[in-house]
């Protein structure tokens, strides 16, 4: 017992030294370890941000410049977003002369960085530089090669307005197109005519009563077309859930606006992360709207599988239909059609593309039909020739030469989107340009269309007359003339936006003649569309 005794006292001690010292060399080897990982983690963190807001850049500008291309040096993380919206801020802060040579207001920055450098030139979006195209070769492959060029990253805070066809690319897209398609068939379009109809004799029934008391009367029509625009698209697109659609546009509306605030404060990292009073209004607004229109899909999927040949004639109807005509086609496999959030999306970009766009339209051809009388003579003279005092039908709104030539021409001067962007993917050859992965590409649509070298001496002036004989005439068969895109991904909805605009145009025109307002002040602007900033204020006479 004592030899035992002595063992415990005297070798465990030193076993449980030895255990003590080897768990501090293995405590010790894990904190080098991990020190190790981290800082290598650490390093790998710094490098990929000195590369992203430092040495790509750096590279990317180095490689437009050996190539001819100019414009500003690059600023650290900003690049010229900055002094963008500093630009944009003083030409919008007073109005203009009353004339149609806007670039300076419409695309401030842009048209000051090629008055500098050149069309062969390119600006700083953040990190990213963008290089000017106009030329008209190029823009064709561009518009025609959409695989090679893509549009950039849709921003978060943009998809809670609209994430539909216009943001997809590749195999999503050419699937959804092709579901999406029938819903934009002539055939389809015509039988949407008389919701067209009903929602522009209600706005003009409105115009009549406001008229009559003197014969005449002052308004700024920017509002009233705006609210037709979204009536149109509420009855072509719901159908009997009208007035849920109508509840839509209006959450719709107020989210553009709350994103147009956002936009300016989205350049800083992790901003649409904080809860903001407009954060949460923004996601408050997308949540409601995705509720409503996922009750109003239910409602209409009810109707049509109960045999209501009516829920079928609207645009979510014909697009449900195609839907499922899709899945059953591929044995039922629900996965190669539209899930209810893509169908949602597209809802959304009805109301975007669909209202926004035709009001933007109608209200610049309300304000140069003011500013050029004998062109509104000219007009009116066609509608009651074609229609007298019938109701316009879908023959007859095809053949009004005269009002499509100044349709066109106003498409030409205020373009609805005055830009579009696209993504470089990979190292790419455009004419003498060699474009590296990670440029995106500029293309001014606002400057582009008044450029002279297209258009000739009078491009900034209003001519319908040059459009006599067509667009391709008038472009000379050159990619210089793309209000609604071109090439394969060109605007899905264009039919449906001129045939609204051409039946509004004429019932205004049979109804009414109109002149500028002494209160009017010109100031055409960009805010997402080529809006008149202090709105459009104009003096209605009955005929």
């Amino acid at each position: 017992m004592s030899h035992l005794a002595s063992f415990i006292h005297t070798f465990i001690p030193e076993a449980l030294q030895g255990a003590v010292c080897s768990y501090r060399q293995m405590e010790l080897s894990f904190i080098i370890a991990l020190s190790i990982v981290l800082l290598s983690i650490a390093s790998s963190c710094a490098w990929r941000v000195l590369n992203w807001v430092w040495l790509k850049p750096k590279k990317l500008e180095k490689c437009l410049r050996q190539q001819g291309l100019a414009g500003n040096s690059y600023r650290v993380l900003i690049g010229d977003v900055k002094e963008s919206f500093r630009v944009m801020k003083e030409a919008c802060s007073k109005p203009m002369n009353l004339s149609d040579d806007a670039a300076p207001r419409v695309l401030p920055f842009l048209h000051q960085t090629i008055t500098k450098h050149g069309k062969n030139s390119f600006t700083w979006f953040g990190t990213t530089p963008r290089v000017t195209i106009m030329n008209p070769d190029y823009l064709n492959e561009i518009l025609t090669k959409y695989d090679d060029f893509r549009r950039p990253h849709t921003a978060p805070v943009v998809k809670l307005l609209s994430y539909g066809l216009a943001n997809l690319e590749g195999e999503k897209w050419v699937k959804q197109r092709k579901i999406i398609n029938p819903a934009f068939h002539i055939e389809k379009l015509k039988n949407m005519l008389p919701a067209i109809y009903q929602s522009c004799t209600d706005m003009i029934t409105k115009w009549e009563i406001m008229v009559s008391k003197e014969g005449s009367c002052e308004l700024d029509i920017w509002p009233f077309l705006q609210n037709l625009s979204g009536d149109v698209i509420s009855r072509t697109a719901f159908g009997s859930s009208y007035e849920e659609g109508r509840t839509i546009f209006e959450l719709q509306k107020e989210q553009t606006e709350l994103l147009i605030k956002a936009l300016f404060s989205a350049y800083i990292p992790g901003f649409r992360f904080l809860p903001t009073k407009l954060n949460r209004r923004m996601k408050a607004i997308s949540k409601e709207v995705e509720a409503t229109m996922k009750r109003i899909i239910s409602n209409k999927v009810e109707a049509i599988r109960a045999g209501d040949e009516d829920a079928k004639n609207d645009l979510l109807g014909i697009l449900l239909e195609s839907n499922w005509k899709e899945i059953r086609q591929y044995g039922g496999n629900k996965n190669l059609g539209m899930s209810i959030e893509e169908v949602i999306g597209e809802c959304k970009l009805f109301y975007l593309a669909g209202a926004e766009t035709t009001s933007i339209l109608l209200t610049w051809t309300m304000i140069l039909l003011c500013r050029y009388p004998n062109w509104q003579a000219r007009a009116r003279q066609e509608v009651l020739q074609v229609f007298g005092s019938n109701k316009p039908d879908f023959d007859g709104l095809i053949h009004l030469k005269v009002v499509t030539m100044i349709i066109y021409e106003v498409l030409r001067l205020y373009p609805p989107v005055p830009m579009m962007t696209r993504a470089v993917q990979k190292e790419t050859q455009l004419g003498n340009l060699l474009l590296p992965s990670g440029v995106q590409l500029s293309l001014p649509i606002f400057l582009i269309q008044r450029d002279q070298t297209l258009w000739g001496e009078d491009a900034n002036e209003f001519n319908p007359q040059r459009f006599s004989e067509g667009i391709s005439k008038a472009t000379k068969g050159q990619v210089s003339y793309i209000p609604f895109g071109w090439g394969p991904r060109i605007c899905i909805g264009q039919n449906f936006g001129l045939m609204e605009a051409k039946m509004a145009l004429s019932l205004m025109l049979h109804s009414f003649t109109f002149e500028l307002s002494p209160s009017y002040i010109h100031g055409p602007m960009t805010i997402i569309t080529t809006q008149p900033q202090y709105g459009a204020h104009i003096i209605l006479h009955k005929r």
